[in-house]
């Protein structure tokens, strides 16, 4: 019951702090990429690099790039995937006008043929 009650207290803290902060709720986008050839690093290492120009794009707040952790073998673990980038905007219009920025659609045009696969995750705050 004590973990129950410390569980409630956190999220109750945690959203006074958003609303303390003027309630905003940022957004996370966050992008799987599986590539069409696994284990070429000179694939891997161009996608980072288009990935990395992404960062001139004035509406993201928060950038990283990442490849699978070594992490333990567990069933809920999905390290299957080459690349993954997680984003961080302050609002979902700073979403949408990131989708159609000109840096955005020049990554896709010059690293789309390296990725078979592409998952996103968009989450807003709560």
């Amino acid at each position: 019951m004590a973990v129950v009650a410390a569980l409630g207290s956190s999220i109750i803290a945690g959203r006074a702090i958003a609303a303390g902060s003027g309630g905003r709720k940022q957004m996370v986008h966050h992008v799987f990429f599986w590539m069409k050839t696994p284990g070429r690093w000179t694939d891997v290492d161009k996608l980072i690099a288009g990935l990395e120009t992404l960062r001139a794009i004035p509406e993201i707040r928060e950038l990283r790039i990442g490849v699978p952790a070594d992490t333990e073998n567990r069933s809920v673990v999905d390290g299957s995937y080459g690349v993954s980038e997680l984003m961080v905007f302050d609002t979902v219009e700073d979403q949408r006008r990131y989708q159609d920025h000109p840096i955005h659609k020049r990554f896709v045009e010059s690293c789309g043929e390296l990725w078979d696969r592409v998952v996103v995750y968009d989450s807003i705050d709560v």
